[in-house]
C-alpha cells in the first residue's frame, strides 16, 4: 500500500462557479446540492472519490463573498478554515464569465497559503467556443502561480478524469481515510434537509434563496412498517411575505417542493418516504446568533 495516496482537495471560487456540480461529477453521484442560485452551499460537503491508486476526499465549500449578514461572515470563516486544513486547493473560475474582482480577491488570498498545492480549474467549458476558452485560460493564468490549469466541463464530462488524476498526484502517501464504497461523510438528516432546500430554491425569486433554511425535525421508520420512513421537516424563512411565496397559491408550490424532494430522498435512502413539510417564519435568522445556532450554523 506504500504507493497509495489519500488526502483532501478543496474547491474554492466565487458563488456559482460550478464547484458543487464538479464535486458531484468526480464522485459519480450527487453529494452536494446544486442550483442556479448563487450561495447554495452553506457548509463544507465531503465527497469521496475511490481509485485503485488513491482516495481523494473533495471538500466543496460555500462561495467566498462579501458578507452582508452574520451567516455570510460564518460561511467565509468556514471557507478559510477549510483552506488551511487540506492538501490541495483548486480555484474554480467559470469559462463563460470574465475574470473579475471576486476571482482576484480569492486568488490573492490563496497566494498567502504557504506550502499548498494550488491548481486552477476553468469550469463550464461546454458554454464557450475554443477562442473564448483560450482567452479565459490566459486570463486565469495571470491570476497567480498555479501548479496546473485545467479546463473542465462537469456537465459534458470533459476532462473530469484528467482532473481526478491531477488532484490525486498532489496527495500525500497515506492509507485510505474512509471505508471503501463510502461516498460522503454527510449525516443522512443533513442530506435530506439539503435535498428539500434544493427543491425549494427552484424557481424562487432572487431575494429568497438566502432566507431559506431547512431543518429535519424527525426521521424514523413508521411504527409496524419497515418499508416506510416518516420525515418531518420545517422550511424556515425570514418574513411572512416569503412564507407566502414558498407556500404558493393554495399551497401549490410547497406541494411541488414536497413531491420533488421526496423522490430524491427515496433515491438517496433506498426506501419509501412520507414527507411532512411545514413553513415557518424565523425573523431575520441570518443576523441572529441564537437562531443561527438553532438552524445548525
Amino acid at each position: 500500500m506504500s504507493d497509495f495516496h489519500a488526502g483532501f482537495a478543496c474547491f474554492v471560487g466565487r458563488p456559482n462557479a460550478g464547484k458543487s456540480t464538479l464535486t458531484n461529477a468526480l464522485v459519480g453521484t450527487k453529494v452536494a446540492i446544486t442550483s442556479s442560485k448563487p450561495q447554495t452551499t452553506r457548509h463544507t460537503v465531503r465527497g469521496i472519490v475511490h481509485r485503485p491508486d488513491a482516495q481523494l476526499v473533495l471538500v466543496d465549500t460555500p462561495g467566498l463573498h462579501k458578507p452582508r449578514t452574520l451567516l455570510g461572515e460564518r460561511l467565509n470563516d468556514l471557507v478559510r478554515t477549510t483552506w488551511s486544513e487540506v492538501d490541495v486547493v483548486a480555484l474554480c473560475v467559470p469559462a463563460d464569465e470574465p475574470v473579475g474582482r471576486g476571482d482576484r480577491f480569492i486568488a490573492d488570498e490563496i497566494a498567502g497559503l504557504k506550502k499548498k498545492n494550488v491548481l486552477a480549474i476553468v469550469t463550464k467549458t461546454d458554454l464557450v467556443d475554443k477562442k473564448r476558452l483560450a482567452e479565459q485560460l490566459l486570463a486565469v493564468s495571470q491570476l497567480g502561480e498555479f501548479a496546473e490549469i485545467v479546463p473542465v466541463s462537469a456537465k459534458a464530462g470533459d476532462q473530469v478524469d484528467l482532473l481526478a488524476d491531477l488532484l490525486a498526484k498532489y496527495l500525500p502517501e497515506s492509507p485510505p481515510l474512509y471505508p471503501d464504497g463510502e461516498l460522503t461523510d454527510e449525516p443522512e438528516m443533513v442530506m435530506v434537509a439539503e435535498l428539500i432546500r434544493e427543491a425549494a430554491l427552484e424557481g424562487v425569486r432572487d431575494e429568497l434563496p438566502h432566507s431559506l433554511a431547512v431543518v429535519v425535525e424527525e426521521m424514523e421508520p413508521r411504527e409496524g412498517r419497515d418499508d416506510l420512513l416518516d420525515v418531518h421537516a420545517t422550511v424556515f424563512v425570514e418574513r411572512p411575505s416569503q412564507k407566502a411565496i414558498v407556500l404558493g397559491a393554495g399551497g401549490e408550490r410547497i406541494k411541488h417542493v414536497g413531491s420533488t424532494s421526496r423522490r430524491q430522498i427515496e433515491a438517496l435512502l433506498g426506501t419509501r418516504v412520507f414527507l411532512d413539510l411545514r413553513v415557518k417564519v424565523a425573523k431575520d435568522w441570518q443576523r441572529d446568533p441564537r437562531q443561527l445556532r438553532r438552524l445548525g450554523f
